[in-house]
């Protein structure tokens, strides 16, 4: 395992820990209770399908399973957004783990269009 995929990985991890911090702290409201059961799965799904990234049986598979993680990190965000606007837990809070997730984003997005760039026309 080179650094480089090892240092995303941590930092899925991470991302899930920061999800989980979030989760701990909304009220107990229908709408906090809804969107804490849609980022336990959004939110730890990163992480878990990057996992099996890391074991892919063809650049098709690769890309597939890299868009499952993005597609993930998008309902997360969404979820993220939600959370801010209502708001359920301060926004100082929330507001840093919703840059993460973007950032993470863009790199999954980087990385499915750089794989696709590659697949023989």
């Amino acid at each position: 395992m080179n650094k480089r995929t090892y240092d995303l990985e941590e930092r899925l991890i991470d991302f899930v820990l920061k999800i989980d911090q979030i989760i701990e702290i909304l009220p107990n409201t229908r709408l906090a209770n809804h969107l804490a059961g849609q980022l336990i799965r959004s939110g730890t799904s990163p992480a878990l399908n990057y996992g099996e990234v890391q074991s892919v049986e063809s650049q098709k598979d690769f890309i597939h399973k890299i868009q499952v993680v993005l597609k993930e990190l998008r309902e997360t965000r969404v979820c993220l957004k939600i959370i801010i606007r209502k708001p359920l837990v301060e926004a100082q809070i929330v507001s840093p783990v919703l840059s993460e997730n973007e950032e993470l984003i863009a790199i999954f997005a980087k990385s499915s269009q750089t794989a696709k760039s590659k697949l023989p026309k």
